[in-house]
Protein backbone atom coordinates (compact mmCIF):
# COMPACT_ATOMS: atom_id res chain seq x y z
CA UNK A 1 0.00 0.00 0.00
CA UNK A 2 1.58 3.58 -0.78
CA UNK A 3 1.78 5.59 2.15
CA UNK A 4 2.76 9.23 2.35
CA UNK A 5 6.22 7.82 3.24
CA UNK A 6 6.68 6.15 -0.38
CA UNK A 7 4.58 8.63 -2.53
CA UNK A 8 4.90 9.69 -5.76
CA UNK A 9 3.95 11.66 -8.55
CA UNK A 10 2.63 9.41 -11.38
CA UNK A 11 2.76 10.61 -15.67
CA UNK A 12 2.15 7.52 -17.04
CA UNK A 13 -0.98 5.11 -16.34
CA UNK A 14 -1.53 1.32 -17.13
CA UNK A 15 -5.07 1.16 -19.43
CA UNK A 16 -6.91 -0.50 -16.72
CA UNK A 17 -10.19 1.17 -16.04
CA UNK A 18 -10.65 2.89 -12.87
CA UNK A 19 -14.18 1.93 -11.62
CA UNK A 20 -17.04 4.49 -11.53
CA UNK A 21 -17.63 2.67 -7.86
CA UNK A 22 -14.14 3.38 -6.54
CA UNK A 23 -14.39 7.15 -7.98
CA UNK A 24 -17.09 7.78 -6.60
CA UNK A 25 -16.60 5.72 -2.90
CA UNK A 26 -12.56 7.63 -2.76
CA UNK A 27 -15.14 11.27 -3.55
CA UNK A 28 -17.35 10.53 -0.88
CA UNK A 29 -15.15 9.85 1.84
CA UNK A 30 -12.96 13.12 1.01
CA UNK A 31 -15.71 15.17 1.55
CA UNK A 32 -15.29 14.72 5.14
CA UNK A 33 -12.46 17.43 4.78
CA UNK A 34 -12.11 20.63 6.64
CA UNK A 35 -14.96 23.34 4.84
CA UNK A 36 -15.47 26.87 5.90
CA UNK A 37 -18.90 26.84 7.83
CA UNK A 38 -19.46 23.20 6.54
CA UNK A 39 -20.68 24.66 3.34
CA UNK A 40 -18.50 22.72 1.20
CA UNK A 41 -17.54 25.36 -1.15
CA UNK A 42 -16.11 22.95 -4.31
CA UNK A 43 -17.53 20.96 -7.18
CA UNK A 44 -15.72 18.43 -9.31
CA UNK A 45 -15.56 17.78 -13.16
CA UNK A 46 -14.83 14.15 -13.78
CA UNK A 47 -13.48 13.36 -17.53
CA UNK A 48 -13.04 10.15 -18.60
CA UNK A 49 -14.41 11.12 -22.95
CA UNK A 50 -11.30 10.29 -24.56
CA UNK A 51 -12.74 13.45 -26.99
CA UNK A 52 -13.09 15.24 -23.64
CA UNK A 53 -9.77 15.28 -22.64
CA UNK A 54 -8.08 15.67 -25.79
CA UNK A 55 -10.05 18.94 -26.11
CA UNK A 56 -8.46 19.26 -22.17
CA UNK A 57 -4.98 18.78 -23.02
CA UNK A 58 -4.28 22.02 -24.77
CA UNK A 59 -5.41 23.63 -21.87
CA UNK A 60 -2.81 22.01 -19.65
CA UNK A 61 0.29 22.46 -22.15
CA UNK A 62 0.13 19.06 -23.60
CA UNK A 63 1.45 17.23 -20.68
CA UNK A 64 0.65 13.53 -21.76
CA UNK A 65 -0.45 12.15 -18.61
CA UNK A 66 -3.64 14.41 -19.36
CA UNK A 67 -4.78 11.69 -21.84
CA UNK A 68 -3.13 8.86 -20.80
CA UNK A 69 -4.79 8.98 -17.56
CA UNK A 70 -8.12 6.74 -16.36
CA UNK A 71 -9.82 9.83 -15.28
CA UNK A 72 -8.61 13.62 -15.17
CA UNK A 73 -10.59 15.73 -12.25
CA UNK A 74 -10.98 19.24 -12.54
CA UNK A 75 -11.54 20.99 -8.57
CA UNK A 76 -13.42 24.28 -8.88
CA UNK A 77 -14.07 27.09 -6.35
CA UNK A 78 -17.73 26.74 -6.30
CA UNK A 79 -20.05 29.46 -4.32
CA UNK A 80 -22.89 29.07 -7.26
CA UNK A 81 -24.24 26.21 -5.76
CA UNK A 82 -24.39 28.17 -2.42
CA UNK A 83 -26.01 31.29 -3.95
CA UNK A 84 -28.42 28.83 -5.44
CA UNK A 85 -29.50 27.34 -2.28
CA UNK A 86 -29.67 30.87 -0.62
CA UNK A 87 -31.89 32.30 -3.37
CA UNK A 88 -34.04 29.51 -3.39
CA UNK A 89 -34.28 29.81 0.44
CA UNK A 90 -35.13 33.36 1.34
CA UNK A 91 -31.08 34.09 1.90
CA UNK A 92 -29.37 36.95 0.19
CA UNK A 93 -26.31 35.62 -0.44
CA UNK A 94 -22.86 37.88 -1.16
CA UNK A 95 -20.42 35.90 -2.53
CA UNK A 96 -19.17 37.78 -5.89
CA UNK A 97 -16.17 39.19 -3.92
CA UNK A 98 -12.51 37.92 -3.72
CA UNK A 99 -13.03 36.93 -0.73
CA UNK A 100 -15.19 34.13 -1.59
CA UNK A 101 -13.64 32.98 -4.01
CA UNK A 102 -10.62 32.62 -1.72
CA UNK A 103 -12.73 30.96 0.80
CA UNK A 104 -14.19 28.38 -1.97
CA UNK A 105 -10.46 27.72 -3.77
CA UNK A 106 -9.21 26.89 0.24
CA UNK A 107 -12.25 24.33 0.27
CA UNK A 108 -11.51 23.02 -3.31
CA UNK A 109 -7.56 22.37 -2.37
CA UNK A 110 -8.05 20.59 0.73
CA UNK A 111 -10.98 18.62 -0.80
CA UNK A 112 -8.46 17.75 -3.55
CA UNK A 113 -5.65 16.65 -0.93
CA UNK A 114 -7.92 14.29 0.64
CA UNK A 115 -8.89 12.73 -2.13
CA UNK A 116 -5.71 12.61 -3.36
CA UNK A 117 -4.40 10.98 0.03
CA UNK A 118 -7.36 8.85 -0.49
CA UNK A 119 -6.50 7.45 -4.10
CA UNK A 120 -3.09 6.94 -3.57
CA UNK A 121 -3.36 4.72 -0.01
CA UNK A 122 -5.74 2.12 -2.44
CA UNK A 123 -2.79 1.88 -5.30
CA UNK A 124 -4.24 4.87 -7.99
CA UNK A 125 -1.17 7.40 -9.00
CA UNK A 126 -2.08 10.49 -9.63
CA UNK A 127 -0.75 13.84 -10.76
CA UNK A 128 -1.59 17.53 -9.76
CA UNK A 129 -1.72 19.93 -12.65
CA UNK A 130 -1.05 23.38 -11.15
CA UNK A 131 -1.19 24.59 -14.84
CA UNK A 132 -4.88 25.10 -13.84
CA UNK A 133 -4.78 28.46 -12.99
CA UNK A 134 -2.63 29.07 -15.99
CA UNK A 135 -5.28 28.92 -18.73
CA UNK A 136 -9.09 29.15 -16.64
CA UNK A 137 -10.61 30.79 -18.83
CA UNK A 138 -10.29 27.74 -21.97
CA UNK A 139 -11.07 25.38 -18.86
CA UNK A 140 -14.46 27.23 -18.42
CA UNK A 141 -15.75 26.96 -21.23
CA UNK A 142 -15.02 23.41 -22.05
CA UNK A 143 -16.38 22.24 -19.15
CA UNK A 144 -19.21 25.09 -19.16
CA UNK A 145 -18.94 26.13 -15.39
CA UNK A 146 -21.34 29.28 -14.95
CA UNK A 147 -20.08 31.96 -12.92
CA UNK A 148 -19.26 32.00 -9.53
CA UNK A 149 -17.45 28.53 -10.28
CA UNK A 150 -13.74 28.77 -11.22
CA UNK A 151 -11.28 26.26 -11.72
CA UNK A 152 -8.26 25.78 -9.20
CA UNK A 153 -6.75 22.55 -9.45
CA UNK A 154 -6.81 19.28 -11.70
CA UNK A 155 -5.51 15.90 -10.96
CA UNK A 156 -5.08 13.08 -13.37
CA UNK A 157 -5.72 9.66 -12.11
CA UNK A 158 -5.33 6.15 -13.28
CA UNK A 159 -3.74 3.01 -12.11
CA UNK A 160 0.52 3.33 -12.15
CA UNK A 161 2.65 2.39 -15.24
CA UNK A 162 5.74 3.77 -13.90
CA UNK A 163 7.93 3.26 -10.12
CA UNK A 164 9.61 6.82 -10.27
CA UNK A 165 12.01 7.69 -7.36
CA UNK A 166 10.45 10.11 -4.72
CA UNK A 167 11.32 13.83 -5.31
CA UNK A 168 13.74 15.39 -3.38
CA UNK A 169 12.46 18.01 -0.24
CA UNK A 170 13.66 20.31 1.92
CA UNK A 171 14.20 19.97 5.78
CA UNK A 172 11.91 20.83 8.00
CA UNK A 173 13.87 23.20 9.59
CA UNK A 174 13.58 25.22 6.35
CA UNK A 175 9.76 25.50 6.84
CA UNK A 176 8.52 25.60 10.26
CA UNK A 177 9.29 28.65 12.46
CA UNK A 178 8.94 28.54 16.47
CA UNK A 179 6.56 31.35 17.46
CA UNK A 180 7.51 34.22 14.90
CA UNK A 181 8.87 34.27 11.50
CA UNK A 182 12.94 33.50 11.02
CA UNK A 183 13.91 35.51 7.61
CA UNK A 184 16.35 33.80 5.64
CA UNK A 185 19.61 34.23 5.26
CA UNK A 186 22.04 33.58 2.39
CA UNK A 187 24.00 31.43 5.42
CA UNK A 188 20.44 29.30 6.16
CA UNK A 189 19.74 29.64 2.16
CA UNK A 190 22.87 27.47 1.52
CA UNK A 191 21.99 25.10 4.45
CA UNK A 192 18.97 24.60 3.49
CA UNK A 193 19.24 23.89 -0.44
CA UNK A 194 22.47 22.24 -0.08
CA UNK A 195 21.32 18.66 -0.59
CA UNK A 196 18.75 19.39 -3.39
CA UNK A 197 21.62 21.73 -5.39
CA UNK A 198 24.33 18.66 -4.66
CA UNK A 199 21.89 15.92 -6.41
CA UNK A 200 23.47 14.78 -9.40
CA UNK A 201 19.81 14.96 -11.33
CA UNK A 202 19.58 18.63 -10.47
CA UNK A 203 23.18 19.53 -11.48
CA UNK A 204 21.95 17.39 -14.75
CA UNK A 205 19.20 19.93 -14.90
CA UNK A 206 21.32 23.19 -14.55
CA UNK A 207 23.92 21.67 -17.05
CA UNK A 208 21.09 20.85 -20.12
CA UNK A 209 19.21 24.24 -19.44
CA UNK A 210 22.79 25.89 -19.65
CA UNK A 211 22.40 28.06 -16.37
CA UNK A 212 24.89 28.68 -13.67
CA UNK A 213 22.54 27.64 -10.99
CA UNK A 214 18.90 25.63 -10.03
CA UNK A 215 17.48 28.85 -9.48
CA UNK A 216 18.19 30.61 -12.50
CA UNK A 217 15.92 28.01 -14.24
CA UNK A 218 12.52 28.52 -12.16
CA UNK A 219 13.22 32.50 -12.33
CA UNK A 220 14.80 32.74 -15.74
CA UNK A 221 13.39 30.07 -17.86
CA UNK A 222 10.22 27.74 -16.09
CA UNK A 223 8.63 30.89 -13.99
CA UNK A 224 9.39 34.26 -15.69
CA UNK A 225 8.41 37.60 -14.33
CA UNK A 226 6.87 38.47 -17.79
CA UNK A 227 5.02 34.99 -17.94
CA UNK A 228 3.86 35.10 -14.12
CA UNK A 229 2.39 38.91 -14.78
CA UNK A 230 0.76 38.11 -18.35
CA UNK A 231 -0.91 35.01 -16.51
CA UNK A 232 -2.04 36.97 -13.58
CA UNK A 233 -3.92 38.97 -15.74
CA UNK A 234 -5.81 36.73 -17.29
CA UNK A 235 -6.62 35.36 -14.03
CA UNK A 236 -7.75 38.46 -12.48
CA UNK A 237 -10.04 38.55 -15.99
CA UNK A 238 -11.47 35.57 -15.34
CA UNK A 239 -12.35 36.04 -11.93
CA UNK A 240 -13.89 39.09 -13.02
CA UNK A 241 -15.45 37.05 -15.92
CA UNK A 242 -16.48 34.40 -13.35
CA UNK A 243 -18.33 36.97 -10.70
CA UNK A 244 -15.14 37.48 -7.87
CA UNK A 245 -14.37 40.32 -8.63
Amino acid sequence: MKTIFNRTTIRKYSNREVSDTLLKELLSKAELTPTMGNLQLYSVIATRNSEMKQKLAPTHFNQPMVENAAVVLTFCADFNRTTVWANNRKGTPGYDNFLSFLNAATDALLYCQTFTNLAEAEGLGTCFLGTTIYNPKQIIDLLKLPKLVMPVATLTIGWPDETPTQPDRLPLESILHEETYTDYTAESIDQYYKVKESLEENKHFVEINKTETLAQIYTDIRYKKSDNEAISTGLLETLKQQGFL
